[in-house]
């Protein structure tokens, strides 16, 4: 089992930048993690999401070019570095996590789920 703990969210304004963590107890190597996001009213939503060994990454086609997803094994943590942030990018955004070899881009792929953390971008 893992524990996720998010952190790094905040207000922006557009074209701003913003890095969100992701800290994870338990054999973080162990899973796949992704990144999601939620506005309100609308669906959760597939963000990006790295292999156990960070060899493979995958991307929302309304963020690629903008947004990094990394993940540090050594430290637990995976981060995700938003770049020229658009007001549509507001949204709580959660971390999870993979034991097995699931849909990256689905919501029910994933095993585990951190709290969430609010992004606002301002226009």
């Amino acid at each position: 089992q893992v524990q996720l703990v998010e952190s790094g969210g905040g207000l922006v304004q557009a074209g701003g930048s913003l890095r969100l963590s992701c800290a994870a107890s338990g054999s973080f190597s162990r899973y796949a993690m992704g990144w999601f996001r939620q506005a309100p009213g609308k669906e959760r939503e597939f963000v990006a999401a790295i292999s156990r060994s960070a060899d493979i990454t995958y991307y929302a086609d309304s963020v690629k070019g903008r947004f990094t997803i990394s993940r540090d094994n050594a430290k637990s943590t995976v981060y995700l570095q938003m770049n020229s942030l658009k007001p549509e990018d507001t949204a709580v955004y959660y971390c999870a996590a993979d034991a097995g070899y699931s849909d990256r881009m689905k919501p029910h792929g994933y095993d585990y789920w951190g709290q969430g953390n609010q992004v606002t971008v301002s226009s």
